[in-house]
C-alpha cells in the first residue's frame, strides 16, 4: 500500500483522536465549571454542531481499521493480526456510544438533572470519555503497527 495513503489514514485517524483528547482536557471541564443553568444553555446551542462534528469523524475514524483489515485479509498481509486488534478497539470505542453516551447525551439535552445531579452526571461522563479514549489510542497504536508492516513490505518489494 502507497505510504502517502498509509501516512494520510494515520493522520486522520490521529486527528479523532486528539479531538477526544481536546474534549476531554478542555470541552470537559468547561463544562464542569458552568452552572447546570448554563451548561443546558450551552448544550442546547453547541450541542448538535458537537455530535454532528463527533458522528462524521467517528464513522471515518472506524472505516479506516475496518478497511485496513479488508485490506489485509484479501493480501493475507501479516499486517491483519494488528489491523483486527485495531477495529476490535475500534468497535469498543463505538460500542462505548451506545452503551452509555447516547442516552447519557439525550439526558444532557433533556435538561434531566439538577445541579447537584449534573455534576454527577459530567464526571461520570467524564471517566468514560477517557475510556473511550483509551480504546481510541489502543487502536490507533495497533493501526500504526499494521501500517508499519505494510509500508515496509511494499518497501522492500520495490528495492
Amino acid at each position: 500500500m502507497n505510504r502517502i495513503i498509509l501516512f494520510l489514514l494515520i493522520s486522520i485517524f490521529s486527528i479523532f483522536v486528539g479531538s477526544q483528547i481536546t474534549e476531554g482536557f478542555l470541552l470537559v471541564p468547561y463544562w464542569k465549571s458552568l452552572s447546570s443553568t448554563e451548561f443546558y444553555e450551552y448544550y442546547a446551542k453547541f450541542g448538535p454542531i458537537i455530535g454532528s462534528f463527533y458522528t462524521k469523524l467517528t464513522i471515518i475514524a472506524l472505516l479506516i481499521p475496518i478497511s485496513s483489515s479488508i485490506y489485509c485479509f484479501f493480501k493475507k498481509s501479516p499486517a491483519l493480526k494488528y489491523s483486527i486488534v485495531s477495529t476490535f478497539f475500534a468497535f469498543l470505542f463505538l460500542a462505548l456510544f451506545y452503551i452509555y453516551f447516547k442516552e447519557a447525551n439525550q439526558q444532557f439535552y433533556e435538561a434531566a438533572f439538577n445541579a447537584n445531579q449534573l455534576k454527577s452526571a459530567l464526571k461520570t461522563w467524564e471517566y468514560w470519555h477517557w475510556l473511550r479514549v483509551l480504546f481510541e489510542l489502543l487502536s490507533l497504536i495497533f493501526l500504526t503497527l499494521s501500517f508499519n508492516i505494510l509500508s515496509h513490505k511494499e518497501h522492500s518489494i520495490k528495492a
